[in-house]
């Protein structure tokens, strides 16, 4: 019975499947409609709408337990599935709370990261909060600045390496691609060969050292445990990268939403853009032949009036997750055809990017 949590600008969609076509308070609107899967019933809740949601977060250790973050309120968390939140990390943690992950390995151990750029942790499932201090003590913090707020910057990616519990990639908006390898004890400063944009990470727990990134100044991935990064980009067309996947059984099957630049990544009005897949190793820095492929007419919206998507890993060999303003959407065959899953959509939210995703499979 799978559960996502969808976190948009302006409120947090849970959505729960039942294997059955009928569910007492189920939410059917629009299961056979829009290519909608017939048969399925979802029941669906909304919460946090008066907040500027950031990202969520949940482990699938412990399913009732979800974080989101805000940027006007901090650090939300639910221990009944996403029926109710408390605040938490008050008095330690700020308002403006832009990143968040759990542990891979221990769910107890929790990660966020604010604007200004700080970075703290939970070993208690997010009951108590430090500060993991030194992040802008690097020499080229100096450098870092958010565009649309140019006397500020922020955490705006946390990815825990599910080989190493002391390792993390620390993405920063924008300026840098920190690391650590204690845990946050000392902070490791960009180098070279990585991206300075970058708006998510991800890892793959059959792949140690590697890791890939989608950020504002292209695409890139690591062989190394981030030592170097390559930037295979033969094919995309579209080089402003936000959100990246790979699939759960193949970690060279990768896709990507990307755009040409902000205003038609984020902005509604404005919006055009699309996802990307790629098949094969890249460990050179051009991609040695290996090429993106957009994925267009698929049955995922892509182009003019769609937000940059948020994507999500399934559980199974194929399986994807989308989110964009246009709805939900899922594919197991690696993003030849997707389906928009039977979830009602807020009217609201078509006006919306999508800020997170997770799903328990």
């Amino acid at each position: 019975m799978p559960t996502i949590h969808a976190a948009m600008r302006n409120g947090l969609l849970v959505a729960v499947r039942d294997d059955v076509a009928e569910h007492d308070g189920a939410t059917t609107d629009g299961v056979v409609s829009d290519g909608a899967v017939p048969g399925d019933a979802w029941r669906t809740t909304r919460r946090l709408a008066e907040h500027d949601l950031e990202c969520v977060a949940v482990h699938p250790a412990s399913p009732d337990r979800v974080f989101v973050s805000t940027f006007d309120a901090g650090l939300h968390r639910s221990e009944d599935g996403g029926e109710s939140f408390e605040r938490v990390g008050q008095g330690t943690i700020g308002e403006h709370v832009m990143s968040l992950a759990v542990d891979p390995e221990s769910p107890e151990t929790v990660w966020a990261g604010t604007e200004p750029s700080a970075v703290y942790r939970s070993t208690d499932g997010g009951v108590s909060w430090e500060h993991r201090e030194g992040l802008t003590d690097l020499p080229s913090s100096s450098e870092w600045s958010f565009p649309p707020r140019p006397d500020t910057h922020h955490v705006r990616w946390i990815e825990p390496d599910p080989h190493d519990s002391g390792h993390l990639y620390v993405g920063i908006e924008a300026g840098a691609l920190i690391e650590t390898h204690d845990a946050g004890e000392t902070w490791e400063d960009r180098v070279e060969t990585a991206r300075v944009d970058n708006h998510s990470l991800t890892t793959h727990p059959d792949a140690p050292e590697r890791a890939w990134s989608a950020a504002g100044d292209g695409y890139a991935e690591t062989h190394d445990a981030g030592e170097t990064w390559v930037h295979p980009q033969e094919g995309l067309d579209h080089r402003y990268c936000w959100s990246v996947a790979v699939d759960p059984a193949d970690p060279d099957t990768v896709l990507l939403s990307s755009a040409s630049g902000p205003r038609s990544a984020h902005n509604t009005d404005t919006a055009e853009s699309y996802v990307y897949r790629k098949r094969g190793d890249s460990p050179t820095a051009t991609g040695g032949g290996v090429s993106w492929e957009r994925l267009d007419d698929r049955g995922l919206p892509t182009g003019e009036g769609v937000v940059r998507a948020v994507l999500a890993p399934g559980a199974a060999a194929g399986e994807f997750y989308a989110v964009n303003n246009r709805g939900l959407f899922f594919t197991t065959d690696a993003g030849d055809s997707w389906t928009r899953l039977g979830v009602e959509w807020p009217a609201a939210f078509e006006s919306q990017t999508p800020r997170g995703l997770a799903v328990l499979a």
